[in-house]
């Protein structure tokens, strides 16, 4: 039987859906200290799956995988996430958002 390696972390019924699927899983629990990188990997990983989803049903998809990834990170790192939330806010107020699409093309500095 061939075995694919994976090496990632991956939603906690993963093994289930595997399993249900007639094939096996096979999977460790990390340490507390490689469950902080893998998240951080993680996050990476969904991100780049919403720069290559094609439509809104795949933006949106990879956005929630994106935000499940985020809440996983604040909980791991004791966060609340309102405080993230209000952090957002401030930075919104202060730096304004993204909705203006500017593209900074560069700067002349002072010299």
């Amino acid at each position: 039987m061939p075995y694919k390696e994976y090496n990632k972390l991956v939603r906690d019924r993963i093994p289930e859906k595997i399993i249900s699927g007639g094939e096996t899983p096979h999977t460790r629990i990390l340490t507390v200290e490689e469950y902080s990188e893998m998240l951080k990997d993680k996050l990476l990983e969904e991100a780049g799956e919403v720069k290559g989803a094609q439509d809104q049903g795949g933006v949106g998809e990879e956005l929630a995988d994106c935000l499940e990834v985020l809440q996983a990170i604040a909980t791991n790192y004791g966060i609340v996430w309102e405080d993230i939330e209000k952090k957002r806010t401030d930075k919104k107020e202060k730096r304004g958002g993204f909705e203006m699409r500017v593209f900074l093309t560069g700067v002349d500095e002072k010299e």
